[in-house]
């Protein structure tokens, strides 16, 4: 399977964000999925009631659009309503029939943020199918929290997709890719990590990125990186990879808790 990272800088407006979609999808070079950042329809540090939508709201079916155009799936953060006045941080999840949202479990409340003032959180695991392989998403924060990862391999996933706008600061980049390693390591399964790009100097605590999206293997092996910029990575992943690391190294058939 091909899998585009498209590693974008969103902005607070919906609309170029679109853009930036668009832009993404065309230089997708073949893929089956593209990938984009949690936060793609508008960036974290800005308040995000106004901009939330439901997922057969505007901004969604823009997206859907144009992944039906290229014959893809899109995977995309965007923010939904929530009854209670919150709103939901989505994972939306478009194209080729599909139409649906995954809502970001873990919320960061740590390194001086609250995401839980303003997002509620979500409830389950999702796992979609392309290509006839099973694929699960995840979201930023997540990716501290193993038992998801593991939640998702149990559900059949060969490989796991993960939007994020990772925070800056001291060591973050370090664990940003010792997180990711380790989660492909606990569910044998590719983990393809996409993050919004470093915007540069900024001021608060809102996470707006740093880049330096990469893939995974089942093995826990980098065997593809970016940088901080924007840009596209486009991987082909073999998920025969996944059965054989099973094999050798059952660690998914041997837990006893």
């Amino acid at each position: 399977m091909r899998v585009a990272l498209c590693q974008i800088s969103a902005t607070a407006d919906p609309e170029a964000n679109l853009a930036l979609v668009r832009d993404g999808v065309c230089q997708a070079d073949g893929a089956s999925v593209v990938l984009f950042p949690e936060a793609t329809m508008s960036r974290f540090g800005v308040p995000l009631g106004p901009v939330a939508q439901p997922l057969d709201g505007p901004w969604a079916t823009a997206v859907r659009e144009i992944a039906d155009e290229h014959g893809v799936v899109i995977v995309a953060g965007m923010f939904t309503p929530d009854p209670d006045g919150r709103v939901r941080n989505t994972l939306l999840v478009t194209g080729r029939g599909q139409h649906l949202g995954y809502d970001k479990i873990h919320l960061f409340d740590a390194f001086g943020f609250a995401e839980s003032r303003t997002v509620a959180p979500g409830d389950a695991p999702v796992t979609i199918e392309v290509d006839g392989i099973t694929l699960g998403v995840a979201t930023c924060y997540d990716v501290r929290f193993p038992e998801l990862f593991r939640a998702l391999a149990d559900r059949g996933a060969k490989a796991i997709l993960l939007g994020a706008s990772w925070g800056a600061g001291e060591g973050k980049l370090e664990q940003w890719e010792l997180l990711v390693r380790a989660r492909a390591l606990d569910c044998t399964s590719w983990v393809l990590a996409c993050g919004q790009a470093d915007p540069g100097p900024v001021t608060g605590t809102a996470p707006l990125g740093i880049g330096h999206s990469l893939v995974a293997d089942p093995r826990g092996r980098v065997v593809a990186a970016l940088e901080g910029k924007p840009d596209v990575l486009v991987v082909d992943i073999d998920t025969d990879v996944v059965d054989t690391t099973r094999a050798a190294i059952p660690v998914l058939e041997n837990r006893r808790l």
